[in-house]
């Protein structure tokens, strides 16, 4: 199948892995072939989804008996096989079903055939306070016990890996030191008390829930840990940044959110808020050491409202 990737997934992964990333995109044509055409699965392309992910090449296929699926192919960094393992242990449960499971689900090139969803309908297609509604009900769904012997990283390896990049570019440029401080602070303090350990999507927030068909909303794109339910939380709760930052009463509505959604799905308020400043600040720094400045000075004016 000849075909361009999308140019911000080109973009992206060249941000994330440097050259190696071009490796991988110049294969990408052949390990699309080579999914495409699994011998008892094999299934017809249809189109590329554009302008798509920054982590995969999703292609919209139909499988032989004419049902619609997507298949989705990422880089090994990326983890594809940990959002195998997660997507299914929900086993389609508040989440997109994956349609190969078991064995079967292991396709060359990292690849995963999913069901097919809404892709142009996401929950940031609706008003704020209905998407934050169905949000909540979504992710509730997906935090389960994790499987015996799961081989997802915890909530306290990954901030902890996270630690490192964070002071590194607050040594860079010294205003971000007091946000990096605090946040690393917030850190400690949470993991030191955390006493839960729920399988968490990792990643959630309003653009990785779409419409589907057997349920009116499903997440996707899991990056899938082990942990407290706080955390899973706190990305959700900057969800339209942009909107929060233009609004004259965006830190009252940030600092509403996180009251709200503890409460709806009871959780910690003080934990929520921790977990909240310390993600906005790893993912500010990590956008400005990246290049992308405008995102991530956004997030870090907004970790600085809490």
């Amino acid at each position: 199948m000849g075909f361009e990737p999308p140019e911000r997934l080109v973009r992206a992964l060249g941000e994330t892995y440097g050259e190696a990333a071009g490796g991988w995109l110049g294969r990408l044509p052949a390990l699309a072939d080579e999914a495409l055409s699994v011998p008892g699965h094999e299934v017809l392309p249809e189109r590329v989804v554009a302008p798509g992910g920054r982590s995969s090449l999703v292609l919209l296929v139909h499988r032989p008996d004419g049902t619609p699926a997507a298949l989705k192919i990422a880089p090994p960094a990326a983890g594809p096989a940990l959002e195998r393992a997660a997507l299914a242990h929900w086993n389609g449960w508040g989440a997109v079903e994956l349609l190969l499971p078991g064995d079967r689900a292991a396709l060359p090139g990292d690849a995963l055939l999913l069901e097919r969803l809404g892709h142009e309908v996401s929950l940031r297609s609706l008003p704020e306070a209905k998407a934050l509604l169905e949000a909540a009900g979504t992710v509730r769904r997906l935090w389960v016990g994790p499987p015996p012997g799961h081989p997802f990283e915890t909530v306290v390896e990954r901030t902890g890996r996270q630690a490192e990049p964070m002071r590194a570019a607050a040594a860079r440029d010294e205003a971000l030191a007091p946000l990096v401080t605090a946040a690393l602070a917030a850190r400690e303090e949470l993991v030191a008390q955390e006493t839960e350990s729920f399988l968490l999507h990792g990643n959630f927030r309003q653009s990785k829930v779409l419409s589907g068909g057997r349920a009116p909303w499903l997440a996707v794109g899991p990056e899938p840990l082990t942990g407290e339910r706080a955390y899973d939380l706190a990305r959700l709760v900057r969800d339209r940044v942009e909107d929060l930052i233009a609004s004259p009463g965006g830190a009252v509505t940030a600092r509403r959110r996180i009251r709200k959604l503890a409460d709806s799905l009871e959780v910690d308020q003080a934990r929520l808020h921790g977990w909240t400043l310390f993600r906005a600040v790893e993912s500010g720094t990590r956008a400005l050491t990246a290049g992308r400045r405008r995102e991530g000075e956004l997030t870090l004016e907004f970790a600085g409202w809490l």
